[in-house]
């Protein structure tokens, strides 16, 4: 049975293992021990802190584990407030309109500009998953569990919530985006640069990146279709949330171009149709819908896929091994959603 819970210290070597799996440009899940300790010793603080508004620096850092071979397979994270330690930058992706009424002339020229509109807002990060397990339950699992949580503590985060889904680079880990515009002004390789972001913070790179707006047309056509266009390996991640009621909007990310995400929090569909119930222990028999269970618990949140026939205001009957797994006993409360 796989069960996504918070992460603990002694995980460190195995996520390092995943950082080295992870795609380029997963910038917050780097390849380098003390960074990576740094990040889990951050969540455990952030899981024990009491927190009264959603305004403050928490990270949640959640792993998916094999409870039988006690091997992880995949994580994902939750900032509470995107750009609340550092500048949250991105490139905002709108026309820039010229008009001469003499000439009868009106005319907008689409136009990067770098801006810091997006800080504030709760950001989803940090996913990946065995390779083994993509397109399986398993991905709304990591990802959607995310989302559960959020439903479960709504004063630890924003009334929004964005994600950055990492943009187009080929085979070699080359960016057309990146080398038409970031390398001018950073003598850095795409990959490069996206490194030293998971290593340090993106503020000393956003602040060498132009700071006038770029006009789209004068960048060469490889870098034009960058410009929102999803790297194969992350359309998985964009397809769940998008089923999630999360949409593109006008930003883009700095390096790369990918899409950005976003949604009013009480609209996402794990949240709005998420519902509770008690659980009873007995004999358990497969349904022929899977859903997604949590309890709402802190420090000790758990998440697993079941299959259930279950009605609203009916208990949900779980084996012995299950209520282990979501950390439970018979009475208790979960959360649940239909997959």
């Amino acid at each position: 049975m796989l069960a996504l819970r918070p992460v603990a210290l002694s995980d460190l070597p195995q996520l390092q293992q995943l950082a080295r799996e992870s795609l380029v440009g997963v910038t917050s899940l780097p390849d380098d021990s003390e960074r990576l300790r740094q990040k889990l010793l951050g969540s455990l603080a952030s899981f024990a802190r009491e927190v009264q508004n959603n305004e403050g620096p928490e990270n949640y850092f959640f792993v998916l584990e094999d409870l039988a071979s006690q091997r992880l397979v995949g994580c994902s994270e939750i900032l509470a407030t995107a750009g609340f330690n550092e500048p949250f930058y991105s490139l905002r992706n709108l026309p820039f309109t010229s008009e001469s009424r003499e000439l009868h002339i009106h005319h907008g020229v689409p136009a990067l500009s770098l801006c810091q509109d997006l800080s504030a807002h709760t950001l989803l990060r940090g996913f990946h998953i065995d390779a083994a397990l993509e397109r399986t339950p398993t991905s709304q699992l990591l990802s959607r569990a995310r989302l559960m949580f959020i439903a479960a503590h709504p004063q630890r985060f924003s009334d929004a919530v964005i994600t950055e889904i990492v943009g187009y680079s080929d085979e070699a880990g080359e960016s057309p985006f990146w080398n038409a515009l970031g390398k001018h002004f950073l003598d850095l390789s795409y990959a490069e640069a996206e490194r030293l972001c998971g290593l340090k913070d993106r503020t000393f790179l956003a602040e060498l990146m132009p700071h006038y707006p770029i006009y789209v047309p004068m960048l060469p056509a490889s870098a034009q279709a960058c410009i929102g266009r999803i790297h194969p390996a992350g359309q998985e991640a964009f397809d769940i949330l998008e089923r999630e009621g999360f949409e593109t909007n006008s930003y883009i990310d700095l390096f790369d171009a990918g899409p950005t995400l976003f949604a009013r929090t009480p609209s996402i569909r794990s949240i709005a149709q998420s519902r509770t119930t008690v659980v009873r222990e007995g004999e358990h028999h497969d349904g022929n819908t899977p859903y997604l269970l949590s309890n709402d618990a802190l420090q000790h949140y758990r998440a697993i896929v079941v299959n259930l026939d279950w009605s609203a205001d009916e208990p949900a009957v779980l084996n012995a091994a299950m209520l282990s797994a979501l950390q439970v006993r018979e009475g208790d409360a979960i959360r649940l959603v239909a997959l």
